[in-house]
């Protein structure tokens, strides 16, 4: 597949109020929200569409309170890059796994010796040698 580099190349937009970012917002959104079957396609993950559009509709929840106007428009300059990097295959399939990465991870320990404790392998106890 030839990678173009300026297929989805967007120019750093300003909003000049809230209805234009929110339509811009979800413009984005939508362009996301079409491209998860090719994101799964391009990179042969064994994850269904639907759940790279749960994972999509999460982080737009995530950012839902943001009230900056200049936060929100680097917010979307930086989806527009992502969605262009992730679409001209400028990621490897790990950069698209981490993404899923939250969800997998066990918790991390509270404290210095749960985590120790937590990594004693006690399965394997040494054998003595004869």
């Amino acid at each position: 597949m030839t990678t173009i580099p300026a297929r989805l190349a967007r120019t750093t937009l300003s909003s000049p109020n809230w209805s234009v970012a929110q339509q811009r917002s979800r413009a984005l959104y939508r362009a996301w929200y079409r491209a998860a079957p090719e994101i799964v396609t391009l990179y042969a993950v064994n994850i269904p569409a639907s759940a790279v559009r749960a994972k999509l509709r999460q982080e737009y929840e995530r950012n839902l309170f943001v009230d900056d106007l200049q936060t929100v428009d680097i917010l979307l300059t930086k989806g527009h890059q992502e969605l262009q990097e992730t679409l001209n295959c400028w990621k490897m399939e790990s950069h698209v796994l981490r993404w899923f990465a939250q969800e997998e991870l066990p918790a991390r320990p509270d404290s210095f010796l749960e985590g120790f404790y937590l990594s004693r392998d006690d399965a394997k106890e040494v054998q003595p040698t004869a």
